[in-house]
This record gives C-alpha cells, structure tokens and sequence, in this order.
C-alpha cells in the first residue's frame, strides 16, 4: 500500500477547478520561489505523474522571442518536483542530481510539462536508488519542444 504524501494530500484537498490549482500553484512557488519565474500552473498531480503550464510572458522569451531554453528547465524542475513529492513516500527524501535535457524545436507558445514514471517504484531500505523522471515539455499544438530526464537521488530519511 502506497502512503499518501502531505503534498498530494494537500492537492487532493484543494478544489479539483481553476481555483484550486491556482492555491496549490502559489503555495509550491511559496515553498520554491525560484518555480515562480515562469508562473507554473500545476494542473495535474498523482504518484507517479504531474503535469504543469506555464505561460509564454515576456519574463520567459529569449532573444529570438521564443520561450527560453532554460525557463523550460525550470518548468521541468517544477513538474518532476512535484511528482517526486507526491511519489517519495515521507519515510524517504529526495533530491535532483542529473538533467540530460534535449531542446528538439522552437518553444514559440505557452508550455505544458508531462513528468510521469512508466511504473511507480517501491521504495525500500537501500541504502539510496537513482529516479529517473522523465519530462515531456509540450507546446499548445502538443508538439514536443523539450524532453528531459531527470535523475533524483532517492534515500531514506
């Protein structure tokens, strides 16, 4: 049986509408302030997967006006963040350790990023385990712009 982490608890207990995304949304940049420079929106959020938009603002463009290579780490960062928090049960932490990140087009619209684990990890004893999330970053046409894989150290607390 899967224990229910205070982060999903709290998501599971906010409104399932705009609203409710919105209060979770403000409380993850509250508790990760540097989330906030590209007002992530998280939209879904389970074990195992999460899923947040972000708009293209003038904060996030480069010099080309596209959506800023590194704004779209962030977004990833945001969304493997919060599976990782909804996923690690509380006897465990986490931490990132890795990015391999693939810029494959222009990011000309607001994004979506897609973290989700193919399976949901027992987490055991060991002494720590590598967590590799992979994150898809789509643009409104769902075209994917960036792809990352991101490894999180994983131990007991």
């Amino acid at each position: 049986m899967t224990t229910v982490t205070p982060t999903y608890r709290a998501w599971q207990r906010l409104p399932g509408n705009m609203l409710g995304s919105i209060l979770f949304s403000v409380g993850m940049c509250a508790r990760v302030s540097y989330f906030a420079s590209v007002l992530p929106r998280v939209v879904a959020l389970e074990p195992g997967r999460c899923e947040v938009r972000a708009p293209k603002w003038w904060g996030v463009r480069n010099h080309i006006g596209t959506f800023h290579a590194i704004a779209a780490c962030n977004l990833a960062e945001a969304a493997m963040g919060m599976l990782a928090e909804a996923t690690v049960p509380p006897t465990h932490r986490w931490i990132p350790k890795a990015m391999h990140t693939q810029y494959l087009t222009k990011a000309s619209t607001g994004l979506r990023a897609v973290a989700e684990l193919p399976t949901v990890p027992e987490f055991g004893d060991t002494e720590g385990v590598d967590l590799v999330v992979p994150v898809s970053i789509l643009d409104r046409a769902g075209v994917e712009v960036v792809h990352a894989d991101i490894t999180v150290w994983v131990t007991p607390a």
